[in-house]
Protein backbone atom coordinates (compact mmCIF):
# COMPACT_ATOMS: atom_id res chain seq x y z
CA UNK A 1 0.00 0.00 0.00
CA UNK A 2 1.23 3.62 -1.00
CA UNK A 3 0.24 6.32 0.79
CA UNK A 4 -0.58 9.07 -2.04
CA UNK A 5 -1.78 11.81 0.26
CA UNK A 6 -2.92 12.90 4.20
CA UNK A 7 -5.33 15.23 5.45
CA UNK A 8 -5.25 16.50 9.12
CA UNK A 9 -8.90 16.44 10.39
CA UNK A 10 -8.12 16.63 14.18
CA UNK A 11 -5.43 17.39 16.37
CA UNK A 12 -5.97 16.58 20.11
CA UNK A 13 -3.48 16.29 23.33
CA UNK A 14 -3.12 12.50 22.08
CA UNK A 15 -4.28 11.27 18.94
CA UNK A 16 -4.68 13.59 15.44
CA UNK A 17 -6.94 11.90 13.46
CA UNK A 18 -5.97 11.84 9.33
CA UNK A 19 -7.96 10.96 6.10
CA UNK A 20 -5.03 9.03 3.99
CA UNK A 21 -5.47 8.78 0.11
CA UNK A 22 -3.81 5.73 -0.56
CA UNK A 23 -2.60 2.73 -3.54
CA UNK A 24 -3.75 -0.62 -2.80
CA UNK A 25 -1.75 -3.40 -3.43
CA UNK A 26 -4.53 -4.68 -6.32
CA UNK A 27 -3.64 -0.35 -7.75
CA UNK A 28 -6.79 0.71 -6.80
CA UNK A 29 -6.77 3.91 -4.91
CA UNK A 30 -9.42 4.72 -1.53
CA UNK A 31 -9.66 6.77 1.40
CA UNK A 32 -9.01 5.98 5.25
CA UNK A 33 -9.19 7.06 8.48
CA UNK A 34 -6.39 6.65 10.45
CA UNK A 35 -5.94 7.24 14.28
CA UNK A 36 -2.67 8.86 14.72
CA UNK A 37 -0.32 7.99 17.68
CA UNK A 38 2.71 8.47 19.39
CA UNK A 39 3.36 4.62 20.64
CA UNK A 40 3.10 3.41 24.21
CA UNK A 41 4.93 1.43 26.35
CA UNK A 42 3.58 -1.36 29.04
CA UNK A 43 5.08 -3.45 31.92
CA UNK A 44 4.55 -6.46 34.10
CA UNK A 45 5.65 -5.87 37.38
CA UNK A 46 6.62 -9.29 39.12
CA UNK A 47 7.23 -8.73 42.60
CA UNK A 48 8.85 -12.02 43.07
CA UNK A 49 11.37 -13.68 40.53
CA UNK A 50 9.65 -15.70 37.94
CA UNK A 51 11.18 -18.68 38.27
CA UNK A 52 9.36 -18.93 42.24
CA UNK A 53 7.11 -21.66 42.94
CA UNK A 54 3.95 -18.93 42.37
CA UNK A 55 5.59 -15.27 42.30
CA UNK A 56 3.61 -12.43 42.57
CA UNK A 57 2.72 -9.67 40.02
CA UNK A 58 1.24 -5.67 40.44
CA UNK A 59 -2.15 -5.45 38.63
CA UNK A 60 -3.74 -2.08 38.83
CA UNK A 61 -7.44 -1.56 39.58
CA UNK A 62 -7.80 1.67 36.71
CA UNK A 63 -11.13 3.53 36.54
CA UNK A 64 -11.56 3.93 32.19
CA UNK A 65 -13.96 5.68 30.92
CA UNK A 66 -14.29 3.95 27.38
CA UNK A 67 -14.74 1.01 29.64
CA UNK A 68 -17.64 2.58 31.88
CA UNK A 69 -15.73 1.59 35.06
CA UNK A 70 -12.78 0.06 36.42
CA UNK A 71 -10.64 -2.59 35.25
CA UNK A 72 -7.58 -4.82 35.41
CA UNK A 73 -4.61 -3.39 34.05
CA UNK A 74 -0.65 -3.13 33.95
CA UNK A 75 1.38 -0.19 34.18
CA UNK A 76 1.25 1.65 30.73
CA UNK A 77 1.50 5.17 29.13
CA UNK A 78 2.03 6.89 25.80
CA UNK A 79 5.57 7.59 24.67
CA UNK A 80 7.26 11.14 25.58
CA UNK A 81 8.58 12.95 22.86
CA UNK A 82 12.91 11.71 22.59
CA UNK A 83 11.19 8.88 25.18
CA UNK A 84 13.12 5.43 24.18
CA UNK A 85 10.20 2.93 24.87
CA UNK A 86 12.24 1.18 28.18
CA UNK A 87 12.37 4.77 29.45
CA UNK A 88 8.61 4.71 29.04
CA UNK A 89 7.60 1.42 30.87
CA UNK A 90 10.10 2.77 33.55
CA UNK A 91 8.06 5.87 33.99
CA UNK A 92 4.45 4.51 33.74
CA UNK A 93 5.89 1.98 37.09
CA UNK A 94 6.60 4.61 38.98
CA UNK A 95 4.12 7.05 38.07
CA UNK A 96 1.20 4.63 38.39
CA UNK A 97 2.28 1.67 41.05
CA UNK A 98 5.21 3.57 42.88
CA UNK A 99 7.66 1.21 41.99
CA UNK A 100 10.97 1.63 40.20
CA UNK A 101 12.70 -1.68 38.32
CA UNK A 102 16.15 -3.42 38.63
CA UNK A 103 15.79 -4.81 35.81
CA UNK A 104 13.41 -4.43 32.50
CA UNK A 105 13.51 -6.49 29.42
CA UNK A 106 11.10 -6.44 26.65
CA UNK A 107 8.31 -8.97 25.52
CA UNK A 108 7.26 -7.75 22.44
CA UNK A 109 5.76 -5.15 20.62
CA UNK A 110 2.03 -5.09 19.15
CA UNK A 111 -0.16 -2.94 16.82
CA UNK A 112 -3.29 -2.35 18.87
CA UNK A 113 -6.05 -2.01 15.98
CA UNK A 114 -4.01 -1.65 12.88
CA UNK A 115 -7.20 -1.20 11.08
CA UNK A 116 -7.28 2.28 11.92
CA UNK A 117 -4.49 3.21 14.04
CA UNK A 118 -1.13 3.22 13.56
CA UNK A 119 -0.52 2.49 17.91
CA UNK A 120 1.98 0.34 18.92
CA UNK A 121 2.60 -0.67 22.26
CA UNK A 122 5.94 -1.82 23.75
CA UNK A 123 5.79 -4.76 26.25
CA UNK A 124 8.54 -5.41 28.86
CA UNK A 125 8.65 -7.05 32.15
CA UNK A 126 10.19 -5.74 35.85
CA UNK A 127 11.95 -7.04 37.95
CA UNK A 128 13.81 -6.23 41.11
CA UNK A 129 10.97 -3.96 42.33
CA UNK A 130 11.66 -1.00 45.11
CA UNK A 131 8.52 0.88 46.31
CA UNK A 132 8.95 4.92 45.67
CA UNK A 133 6.04 7.33 45.60
CA UNK A 134 4.08 7.00 42.60
CA UNK A 135 3.18 10.19 40.31
CA UNK A 136 -0.23 9.96 39.08
CA UNK A 137 -2.00 12.31 36.87
CA UNK A 138 -4.75 14.05 38.34
CA UNK A 139 -7.22 12.42 36.25
CA UNK A 140 -5.93 8.81 37.03
CA UNK A 141 -7.92 6.98 39.62
CA UNK A 142 -6.14 3.79 40.47
CA UNK A 143 -5.88 0.83 42.81
CA UNK A 144 -2.56 -0.82 43.12
CA UNK A 145 -3.04 -4.83 43.94
CA UNK A 146 -0.17 -7.77 44.44
CA UNK A 147 -1.55 -10.89 43.34
CA UNK A 148 0.12 -14.60 42.89
CA UNK A 149 0.55 -15.49 39.53
CA UNK A 150 -1.86 -18.39 39.19
CA UNK A 151 -4.44 -16.14 40.51
CA UNK A 152 -3.79 -13.40 37.64
CA UNK A 153 -4.08 -16.68 34.92
CA UNK A 154 -7.14 -17.49 36.24
CA UNK A 155 -8.60 -13.97 36.22
CA UNK A 156 -7.23 -14.50 31.99
CA UNK A 157 -9.06 -17.19 31.81
CA UNK A 158 -12.23 -16.54 33.61
CA UNK A 159 -12.17 -12.82 31.85
CA UNK A 160 -11.67 -11.00 34.72
CA UNK A 161 -9.06 -8.91 32.72
CA UNK A 162 -10.36 -7.68 29.38
CA UNK A 163 -7.51 -5.25 28.95
CA UNK A 164 -5.80 -6.18 25.18
CA UNK A 165 -1.91 -4.94 26.19
CA UNK A 166 -2.50 -6.54 29.66
CA UNK A 167 -3.78 -9.98 28.49
CA UNK A 168 -1.00 -10.20 25.64
CA UNK A 169 2.08 -8.95 27.70
CA UNK A 170 0.67 -11.26 30.35
CA UNK A 171 0.02 -14.06 28.32
CA UNK A 172 3.56 -14.11 26.40
CA UNK A 173 4.94 -13.35 29.78
CA UNK A 174 3.51 -17.08 30.96
CA UNK A 175 4.78 -18.16 28.15
CA UNK A 176 7.68 -17.12 27.28
CA UNK A 177 9.85 -15.88 30.45
CA UNK A 178 7.47 -18.00 33.45
CA UNK A 179 9.40 -21.38 34.47
CA UNK A 180 6.99 -24.08 33.45
CA UNK A 181 5.06 -25.52 36.58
Amino acid sequence: MTLLATERRYQGRIIHLDLDTVEFPDGSTGQLEMVRHPGAAAVVPMVDSPEAPDPRVLLLRQFRHAADGMIWEIPAGRLDPGETPEECARRELLEEAGMRAGQVEQLTTIFTTPGFTDERIHLFLARDLQPDQHRREPDEFIEVHVRPWSDVMRMVEQGEIRDGKTLVALLHADRFRMTRR
